[in-house]
């Protein structure tokens, strides 16, 4: 699969970086000046290089290219020709108004897959507005339902309406390429960060639906089941998932109080859920007793779902996490060798493969046009004429 990303900093990137672990040949086409806005985010810097730029972006080719330049887009339009997807993350009307639509692309290769990632999505009264992971928690209900009870709203801690969308527009983009290996016919990909929003409220949806009522927050806490969060022990917290009557009377067994699953305030799921303050309370005073290795062990050996509550550098550190191959090491040309995320998706005849770094600006451009049919003198006379840049160039401006 031939891929041409438009898209930049993080849900396009991830849709991107997804397509190329699984063997796509995906060509970052950067805008020129400047690349990818994420190249300008300062810190953290590995080298000089942006490692945000890099996490999201190894396994690419790279061409910057000016597309506000005839023979930029001249270009770009060569490159469609036998590409089989191109991405792109802009505001609805931008490519278009550089007379890259789709209409126009669609034109030049009936097969193209056409992937948009917008903020609300390309119809609909919201169809023209900018998005932005923040923005879309708040929209989508996601800060109302994150954080503790009574405290002002809190977005998730990760970016997860950007990371959903990327993988919304992988889904998207690989049905439709069975689509198009079945038909040859190309067609236009559309997801937005709103619908990667409300997509992760699926349990709140069927409570607003069976109720009208909206979910407030509840912590750690599930919202339709107890004992299920996180709770406080010697040396810091564990997650403890009693999802289910039996795995609640394990529970109770471990603690040493196998009469709480008589005990009318938590014999019951509904129960439980309906006493859920005095339930942690409970727990807690035995809990806090032990720490977090004796927890881990006793409530495994008896069967009940539990876990710790990691640190980003303990979660990445631990050895289930190597073992998945989910962190791998690259040598970039500028930041030395560097670490990365590794693929979550495993195939038994197709394995994954994060084998290139992050491309420097323009890094393959030449390497690209050579193979698109262009001769050494035009590129170099678009390089002195501002279409397209190399990290040469752009060192010596």
């Amino acid at each position: 699969m031939r891929v041409l990303e438009l898209a930049q900093i993080m849900a396009g990137p991830t849709c991107g970086m997804m397509l190329a672990d699984m063997g796509a040949d995906v060509v970052k086409v950067e805008k020129l000046p400047g690349g990818d806005d994420s190249r300008g985010y300062r810190e953290p810097r590995v080298n000089g290089v942006s490692a945000p730029f890099m996490i999201l972006n190894r396994n690419k080719r790279g061409i910057a290219l000016n597309l506000k330049k005839p023979q930029g887009r001249e270009i770009l339009l060569r490159m469609v020709r036998d590409a089989d997807v191109l991405t792109e993350n802009y505001r609805r009307g931008t490519l278009e108004k550089l007379g890259l639509g789709y209409d126009v692309l669609s034109g030049v290769n009936p097969g193209l897959i056409y992937c948009a990632v917008s903020g609300y999505g390309r119809d609909g009264p919201y169809g023209d507005k900018a998005g932005f992971d923040l923005i879309a928690q708040g929209f989508t209900g996601l800060m109302s339902i994150t954080g503790e009870p009574g405290r002002p709203p809190v977005k998730t801690g990760n970016s997860i309406a950007d990371i959903n969308a990327g993988i919304l527009a992988t889904v998207g983009i690989i049905a439709a390429y069975v689509h198009k290996l079945r038909t040859g016919e190309g067609q236009v990909v559309d997801t937005s960060l709103m619908e990667a929003g409300l997509q992760q409220t699926y349990w709140h949806a069927a409570m607003y639906f069976a109720t009208g009522q909206s979910p407030a927050p509840t912590g750690s806490a599930h919202l339709l089941a107890a004992p299920y969060q996180a709770f406080r022990v010697a040396d810091g917290w564990i997650n403890i998932g009693g999802a289910n009557q039996a795995n609640w009377e394990r529970i109770a067994l471990v603690l040493g109080h196998p009469e709480w699953c008589a005990d009318a305030r938590y014999a019951s799921n509904t129960a439980r859920m309906e006493n859920l303050d005095s339930l942690v309370q409970d727990m807690e005073r035995v809990l806090i007793q032990y720490d977090q290795a004796h927890w881990l062990s006793a409530f495994d050996q008896a069967g009940v779902p539990v876990g710790p509550v990691h640190s980003i550098a303990q979660a990445l550190s631990h050895p289930q996490a190597k073992a998945r191959g989910m962190v791998v090491e690259l040598n970039h040309p500028e930041a030395g060798l560097t670490q990365s995320l590794g693929c979550p998706v495993h195939f038994s005849k197709t394995p994954t493969q994060v084998t290139r770094p992050a491309p420097m600006l323009g890094e393959h451009t030449r390497e690209l046009l050579t193979g698109y049919g262009y001769s050494q003198a035009e590129i170099d006379a678009f390089i002195d004429e501002g279409v397209v840049e190399t990290p040469k160039a752009s060192m010596a401006s």
